[in-house]
């Protein structure tokens, strides 16, 4: 990185072992290379995934995905699939899979501080059956899925969520002096809609949330 203002940089895998060991015990021990019944529940009870992807460059992307606990379904002990809402249609997630494979995905059900960790291979598909029995959305099927071949899964401890506090009310941060949405996207994009004020910026995003969720 040009420019960078960060000093020591640790650049190899032995550099960094010298500073923290290689797991053992549990950390490794965990890890399943298949969907058990554990994994299945958690998959099942899940209404929120953030699913990670690369381009043939490297360059990362993060989406989050949303739905009825289970919208991302177990379709046997090595597959999974997630069908495809039209959102903003930019895409990332499904151009990047056509580049590089790789998957990693993050599940999380409210109230429970652990999270589940999967990696494993994706593929776009029009398979007709399974996006038939995903849920609809604004009572139409989805048109795209994404299926997923797990090569790795395992329950990732409590540790983040009991530093953030995030299912705790307690340890929210007061948003009373945090900008809204429609103000950030104003400064944001600046002049790139018509009439940029807040409230027209507001009015726009309720529209798409009701109507185009």
């Amino acid at each position: 990185m040009e420019n960078s203002p960060f000093r020591q940089i640790v650049s190899s895998l032995d550099g960094l072992r010298e500073i923290l060991p290689p797991p053992s015990g549990i950390s490794v021990d965990k890890v399943l290379t298949y969907i058990d019944v554990h994994v299945r529940r958690f998959i099942e009870f899940s209404p929120y995934v953030i699913v990670a992807t690369a381009d043939r460059y490297g360059v990362c992307d993060s989406s989050p995905r949303g739905g009825e606990p289970g919208f991302v379904r177990v379709v046997d002990d090595r597959h999974l699939f997630l069908a495809e809402a039209t959102g903003n249609r930019r895409a990332d997630t499904l151009g990047n899979i056509l580049e590089s494979p790789q998957i990693g995905m993050l599940f999380l059900i409210p109230g429970y501080e652990e999270t589940l960790r999967l990696n494993g291979r994706a593929v776009i598909t029009q398979d007709p059956d399974l996006l038939a029995q995903a849920e609809s959305i604004n009572g139409r099927p989805p048109l795209l899925g994404i299926g997923i071949e797990v090569n790795e899964c395992f329950l990732h401890c409590a540790k983040a969520a009991m530093r953030s506090s995030i299912w705790n009310p307690m340890g929210w941060p007061n948003l009373q002096a945090f900008p809204s949405a429609a103000e950030i996207f104003r400064d944001h994009m600046g002049g790139a809609i018509g009439d940029a004020s807040v409230m027209n910026i507001q009015a726009l995003l309720e529209e798409s949330y009701t109507k185009r969720l």
